[in-house]
């Protein structure tokens, strides 16, 4: 039942398809443009219909028909192409059948980078498992391709076994997630499902609805240069400016000393010289109130530094860039039951936490599409420590199978 699932996720995670920040094309590189051209290829040739790329949003999208009388909701599958801000060529997996759940794993020959059960306790959940790693000289794209070739593993399952009823099931696989572009241009009333998930959690279980309220505040600031031999009273250096408004805010409240639900603010780049510098910060928390006040706080320490000289010298342009999905998915809460009752019946402990992020669905549920996150199986993400089980997806598959086939009953 799963014959082409491993292959499927090695072909895919061979193929570049890093997003760039930089780019402003829709998607932002022409490798997922390619990309999603090999897999409408691929969905037609598994026998969905109404197989469209849309080069407007860079959508690749199409449609497994119902094949039951019952009049039920259509569902909708999606995932990402696009990989992180990390080497992305030449992507080698690496496959350890039957592994021993402490055993140290040599990526590179030369045995430079490792995965050991000290750094990383969560391979003791693996033992016996197959797991598929990098080389050590890039990232293994498991996020989110593990989670496209869960889905059609999932629709290839459908379509050879017709006894499993669903009903009418949308398929998409879009761009740029990584760089938080993605979902701007997706168009729902295209897509035509009444709810969606995006298969793009990490381990089994992983069941997410709720996600952060986000903002971005490019900080920009002017400084006086002036030869230090005569700066007294003169000098205003924006380095130093920077570092004044980075001590203003709350301490403890960054990304390394917070956890669950408490948001943060995060120093995320800085650049300058004494006569001008630059920050840029990213700021989430899951409520919106305090998320809110953390942007209002932001602004506050502008003035305040501000409020020293005779002019402004400090400048925030502060932008959103997704909010938590629960404000909308909590209307409706089926959809996230639906997801839970798959689990349960394929025995498979959901694991219902907020993300310490945000999703496409974050963006999509404010459009209109209600999309909670269920596990892809992919562990330490973005880097050359990612990995990901077979049987992780073998259970993803499991649980997009079984969401159809509860959602039909």
């Amino acid at each position: 039942m799963y014959e082409n699932l491993l292959p499927r996720f090695l072909k895919y995670v061979k193929t570049e398809t890093r997003s760039d920040a930089t780019s402003t094309s829709t998607p932002s590189t022409a490798t997922q443009v390619a990309f999603a051209h090999e897999l409408e290829q691929e969905m037609k040739d598994l026998g969905l219909q109404d197989v469209i790329y849309n080069a407007e949003n860079g959508f690749v999208m199409g449609t497994l028909p119902s094949n039951t009388d019952k009049d039920v909701r259509t569902i909708g599958f999606i995932s990402h192409m696009d990989t992180a801000d990390f080497n992305a060529e030449n992507v080698n997996p690496q496959i350890i059948e039957n592994y021993d759940g402490a055993s140290t794993i040599n990526l590179d020959k030369e045995g430079k980078y490792t995965l050991n059960t000290k750094d990383f306790p969560n391979l003791k959940n693996y033992t016996g498992q197959t797991l598929i790693t990098t080389d050590g000289s890039t990232l293994l794209g498991a996020d989110d391709k593990s989670g496209i070739a869960e889905i059609m593993t999932a629709m290839e399952i459908l379509v050879k076994n017709p006894e499993i009823k669903h009903g009418e099931i949308k398929v998409a696989f879009g761009p740029d997630e990584e760089i938080g572009t993605g979902a701007d241009k997706f168009d729902v009333t295209q897509f035509g499902a009444d709810f969606a998930y995006t298969m793009d959690g990490g381990p089994v279980g992983e069941l997410q609805f709720e996600t952060f309220n986000a903002a971005q505040a490019e900080i920009t600031i002017e400084g006086k240069n002036v030869h230090p031999g005569t700066a007294k009273n003169t000098m205003i250096n924006a380095i130093q400016l920077a570092i004044d408004f980075q001590n203003a805010l709350p301490q403890d409240e960054v990304p390394e000393k917070t956890d669950g639900r408490e948001g943060f603010y995060h120093l995320l780049a800085i650049e300058g010289t004494p006569d001008a510098a630059k920050m840029t910060y990213i700021i989430r928390d899951h409520d919106r109130q305090t998320f809110e006040d953390r942007k209002g706080k932001i602004q506050a320490v502008a003035d305040q530094i501000n409020a020293q000289f005779d002019h402004p010298r400090v400048n925030v342009d502060m932008f959103d860039q997704y909010y938590n999905m629960k404000e909308v998915i909590e209307k409706d809460m089926s959809i996230v039951e639906l997801a839970k009752n798959a689990m349960v019946s394929l025995e498979i402990a959901p694991a219902i936490e907020p993300v310490r992020g945000g999703t496409d669905g974050s963006k999509l549920s404010y459009m209109g599409l209600p999309t909670p996150n269920i596990f892809a199986g992919g562990e330490n993400m973005h880097g050359r420590f990612e990995f990901v089980s077979l049987q992780a997806m073998e259970k993803a598959t499991d649980v997009i199978v079984k969401i159809a086939e509860l959602n039909a009953l």
